[in-house]
This record gives structure tokens, sequence and C-alpha cells, in this order.
């Protein structure tokens, strides 16, 4: 039932995310062809108020389509209401939508979770483990997901997220040593050898941390603290996923080994929701966010790609020619596939099922 819960999450996100444009094109009366939630064949099809409503058999995405002129009988090129003909202003509203919508979406879960729940009392000590990747150095030290590693050569970690920054810096600066870590799983401590290895320079072990959060919860006192969390949380998450896409550019070779696909992100989910209290909230509105900052880079097929396009098309005073369009899409298109393969194959080899039947 977890696992249907995240793949329900995953599904709600991208149709909040396509709605984000569905929505701007439709106040402003362009018109918009097609609403689909995933990529490939349609499972079932719906035609209302001139669009057609997909829900498609590969559900890594969704789309919103317009209509070309030159496949359509009753527009004219002239036509006022096509999106090619709408002011660069007017159709960067339309792209960055869907951003904004996850933006938006996250800081309503969490206003939610505080009105449903309340908000998270403290963290306990240490970092929770929720994720060990196969034949790293974590994984051969022991770690496994659900540890919470409470020490570290000693030294007692603190709560929240400065526990996990300072364990994290402390593996980065110890690249090829031999670290003791404590760990606790169901009450019981043990002691463990941890030796990061080396990649340019920077420590690195192959496991995902998050804060111990403690699950219980409490009232809040009045709506402005309410607000103040839920605002203070979206800054703080999108910070952190900034950061993180930040280093996987500047870093690539040190941070590749931690990317996260559709499988692995299942996973982490499903051990979250099984954690109970605010966790779900939490990995719902983080999720969110990490949509609403991969789809804003300037990448094709992502909207990020969209607006550098509108971008260029304002330099120049015209759109480049659909031939280097085409080109720039069809590029993306080959290397999203390819990261697509990489990635399902990457988590697949990490279940803990497929884990014990490598051993």
């Amino acid at each position: 039932m977890s696992v249907l819960s995240v793949i329900i999450i995953l599904a709600g996100l991208i149709t909040v995310h396509e709605a984000g444009h569905f929505i701007a094109a439709t106040l402003q009366k362009i018109r918009i062809q097609g609403f689909s939630i995933g990529f490939g064949p349609a499972l079932l099809k719906k035609h209302r108020y001139g669009v057609s409503f997909a829900l498609r058999i590969i559900p890594l995405g969704g789309f919103v389509s317009f209509p070309d002129t030159n496949k359509s009988n009753f527009l004219t090129d002239s036509d006022p209401d096509l999106l090619c003909n709408r002011s660069i202003l007017q159709r960067g509203l339309v792209v960055i939508a869907g951003v904004v919508a996850n933006l938006i979406l996250a800081w309503i879960i969490l206003i939610s979770q505080c009105l449903l729940i309340g908000l998270p009392t403290s963290s306990n000590s240490g970092v929770l483990v929720t994720s060990v990747h196969l034949n790293q150095p974590g994984y051969i030290a022991g770690l496994r997901s659900g540890d919470v590693i409470v020490s570290i050569s000693g030294h007692a970690l603190k709560q929240g997220e400065q526990a996990v920054n300072e364990l994290v810096q402390y593996i980065r600066n110890a690249p090829e040593e031999t670290i003791e870590i404590t760990r606790k799983l169901h009450n019981q401590y043990e002691k463990l050898l941890l030796r990061p290895i080396k990649i340019e320079g920077i420590g690195h072990v192959g496991v995902q941390l998050q804060a111990n959060f403690n699950t219980a919860s409490r009232p809040a006192k009045n709506p402005k603290e309410i607000l103040k969390y839920a605002s203070s949380e979206v800054l703080s998450m999108l910070h952190k996923t900034i950061s993180s896409y930040s280093r996987l550019i500047t870093n690539f070779k040190s941070t590749v080994s931690d990317i996260s696909g559709p499988i692995r992100i299942v996973e982490v989910g499903s051990f979250m929701i099984r954690q109970g209290g605010t966790s779900i909230f939490t990995f719902t509105s983080l999720i969110s966010i990490n949509l609403a900052v991969l789809n804003a880079l300037p990448l094709p097929l992502l909207d990020g790609g969209q607006l550098l396009l509108l971008l260029i098309e304002s330099l120049r005073g015209q759109p480049l020619p659909k031939k280097i369009e085409n080109i720039f899409m069809q590029v993306g298109i080959i290397v999203f596939t390819g990261i697509t393969v990489v990635l399902f194959v990457h988590d697949t080899l990490q279940l803990n099922i497929i884990k014990e039947l490598l051993r």
C-alpha cells in the first residue's frame, strides 16, 4: 500500500504541474489541443470542450499540447488565439506556470499538514539512513535503510538538519580514512567501521540521509505560526534542492552516484510513508519542489528549455529556425531516454530484493 501511495502522489504532482500550464493558457484564452498525463499510447482518452484529455502508458511525466495550423483544417496562421501568435510574455507565463504550480502546491501541502496533524516537534538526535547503494562503503560497513547514525568517531550528532550537515561534512573531509560510527536500530546500538571512497578528493559512502524527524506533532498556536512554518520549510527545501543540482553541475563525478530515478524515489517515499506522522507531507512537498526545480533547468523538453528558446527569440527579434528547434528537441529526447534507462537499471539493482538475489 505504501508503494501504491507513492505512485499516486507522483501522478498527482505531475497532474498539478501540467494543470499549471493548462490554467495559464486557459485564462489567456489560448487554444489547447490536449492534456496528457504520461507518455506513449493512451490508456484512457476523453474529449471535453475541444480538448483531448488522456492517461498514457508511461507514467514519467505529462504534457499540454497546442494546435498546429499545418495540421488543422479550421485554423489559420493568423488566429490570435494560437500560442505561437501570442507575445513572448504570454507564452512565458504558460511555460513557467507548471513550476509555479508545484511550488505553490508544496506550500499548500505543508499548511495542510499543520491543519490536519500539526507542526512536528523537535527532531530526535542523530541522522536517519533512508537508502543505501549496493556495494558502496555504507553498504559494505553494514548500514541499512532505517538505521539511525547517532555518533561519528565518538562525537554525538545533534538534531535536525544541523546533524545531517555535520555528518556529511565529516565524511566529505575524510576520504579513505577509517571512521567509527554508532548506529541505532530497534533500540540497539552497534559500532561500525566506515571507510569513505575518494572521488575528486571528496569522501563518499553511497547513502541517502535525512534528519531523524520525530513523528510526533503538536497543534499550531495560531495561523501566523502555520504560515511561518510552511513558508520557511518551502524556502529551506528550495535552497537545498537548488544546491544539490548546483553540486551535480559543478562536481558531477562525486555526486552522480547520488542521483535517484523513479524506482529509487518510490522506494524512499514508501519508507517515509511507513514512518508515519508528518513524513508523508514532507516527502510530497519535497518531491513537488524537486519537480519544479528540475523543470526550470534550461534543457530540452523541460520548461527551462522552452524559456531559453523564448529568451533567444527576444534577443534575436525572431524565433530560431524550426530546423534548429527540432534538433534541440530531438537531442533532448535521446539524452533523456538514455538517462531514464540508466536510472531504471541502476535503481533496480539497488532494490533490496535484488540485493538479496545477488548475494
